[in-house]
């Protein structure tokens, strides 16, 4: 629990960090895009003032000289007069209109102003920026008292005061200059106004980001620990646990790929668990039939002559059983093992004949009917030995369950490079609902009849085992009364 609580508190701080640098990195972007809008509409509007203001001063300038004119002045009087009548008509021109926006000053030189509309007009600091308009005759800008880029973000915006330089040509011959000074207090205000609502904005998105992540961290949690517990009843044996595998997601892939290994893991241990049950039930009829005929020795073998031979006899039989169930079980065991196959090039007809041969040499008394393949090789490349351990199982099994008389036939073609075996019998034939189950260990049909084989119902199960790790396969077809045919397929391979 400590542990987990940790990695939660873990996962709440990363989520706390990125939500916070991610959330204060848009807030911050935004902040400068409304702070450098602001900003630029501040210029626009000094700048717009300040032309309106040059040409309002320009038409006064060339008022003034006409009146003078008018007067009947000429030479040095009607330079005066005109000068005198601009400077008188200068405040006029600053009292109503949209050159009310702006705080305006007068420069003959560049140091002292002949007139000024009030005291934010005067700014001695752009002494150097005036005498710089003055010198090349062009319109000068520039900003006073400005704050930083952040300033606004925690405190008062300040864009600072925005001054236009215009130079003039005034009455008398002189050059003068009009300072026009835009403190954007409108465009601070904007700027002020939206700083808390995007903080609020910001907290409100930084928790909602929280809250995801930790929801999400924590549907991923519960799944890790859902995997933990999963891990934990595995390695108790408990194998009746089911993640849940909802969702088209790698979580999901992960719980199905844990649930199929769990599931196959539960069907290999029932398995497991099965074919120990058989195989000590199967073991337990011998032992109990050798048991009995020794207390039968014990008790009256050494009087009846007849007793002890039918005892010897009997304990020789259920002792050679469980030597084949041994040899059975031994067989199993090998084949399920990593198989070693060598790979020689052999002729398959003359593998299946010799199968054959000697198998017709076990079953000489019954009768049958053995029929091999044509004449004629068919090579192929594979292990020999393996594939004659599985050709022997289903002949013999054929031999066992086919009546006296019958025939047991043997037949190879080859399809491209796949090589086919068919071996064939006449036989009574599986019942369909049996022929799903012939595969399983000690699976058997007819148990009194497998009784009178000999078999144990591991046959097929080790022939299948050895051609499935042959690259190969085996199906089965069936009729009852006609007779049962095996295939095997397996691949030609190459030298």
């Amino acid at each position: 629990m400590t542990r987990r609580s940790s990695l939660r508190t873990w996962l709440l701080l990363v989520a706390i960090l990125f939500a916070g640098l991610v959330v204060g990195g848009v807030a911050l972007t935004t902040y400068v895009v409304v702070s450098d809008g602001m900003s630029l509409v501040a210029h626009d509007a000094a700048l717009s003032i300040a032309q309106n203001a040059a040409q309002i001063a320009k038409q006064e300038t060339t008022n003034a000289k006409l009146s003078a004119a008018e007067e009947g002045l000429d030479g040095a009087e009607r330079e005066r007069e005109a000068e005198r009548l601009f400077q008188r008509r200068v405040p006029e021109m600053f009292r109503a209109g949209t050159l009310s926006a702006g705080a305006y000053a007068f420069y003959a030189g560049a140091s002292e102003p002949f007139w000024f509309s009030g005291e934010a007009a005067v700014l001695p600091d752009a002494e150097e920026q005036r005498l710089r308009a003055l010198e090349q005759n062009q319109t000068i800008e520039s900003t006073l008292d400005e704050g930083g880029v952040l300033s606004g973000l925690f405190g008062p915006a300040r864009l600072g005061t925005f001054v236009v330089h215009v130079p003039l040509s005034l009455p008398a011959g002189k050059v003068g200059v009009l300072d026009v000074a835009y403190s954007p207090e409108r465009e601070e205000a904007v700027i002020d106004a939206i700083r808390f609502p995007m903080a609020m904005l910001a907290v409100s998105a930084m928790v909602i980001m929280i809250i995801m992540m930790q929801t999400s961290m924590g549907w991923v949690l519960k799944l890790v620990d859902d995997l933990r517990k999963a891990a934990d009843s595995i390695d108790a044996g408990r194998l009746d646990v089911h993640l849940p595998d909802e969702g088209q997601h790698e979580i999901g892939d992960l719980a199905r790929s844990i649930n199929e290994l769990v599931d196959r893991l539960r069907r290999r241990a029932e398995v497991q668990t099965r074919f120990v049950a058989d195989a000590s039930h199967e073991l337990a009829t011998p032992v109990a039939g050798i048991r009995g005929y020794t207390n039968i020795l014990r008790a009256w073998g050494a009087d009846d002559p007849e007793v002890l031979d039918e005892a010897i006899n009997a304990i020789d039989k259920e002792s050679r059983r469980m030597a084949r169930l041994c040899s059975d079980l031994l067989s199993l065991v090998r084949s399920e093992r990593a198989l070693e196959f060598r790979t020689v090039r052999f002729d398959v007809n003359a593998l299946c004949r010799e199968v054959l041969a000697a198998a017709a040499t076990r079953y000489l008394d019954r009768g049958l009917i053995f029929e091999g393949p044509e004449e004629g090789p068919l090579m192929m490349y594979g292990d020999p030995d393996r594939t004659e351990d599985a050709v022997s199982i289903l002949v013999d099994n054929a031999s066992k369950y086919t009546d006296t008389g019958g025939s047991v036939r043997v037949a190879t073609r080859r399809r491209k490079e796949r090589i086919f075996i068919d071996v064939s019998d006449t036989g009574a034939g599986i019942p369909p609902e049996d022929l799903p189950n012939i595969f399983e260990r000690f699976y058997r049909s007819d148990a009194s009849r497998s009784q009178e084989t000999g078999g144990f119902g591991l046959g097929l199960p080790i022939a299948r085992t050895i051609v499935d790790a042959a690259g190969g396969s085996m199906r089965v077809e069936s009729r009852l009364g006609e007779g049962t045919t095996f295939t095997i397929e397996l691949p030609r391979g190459r030298g």
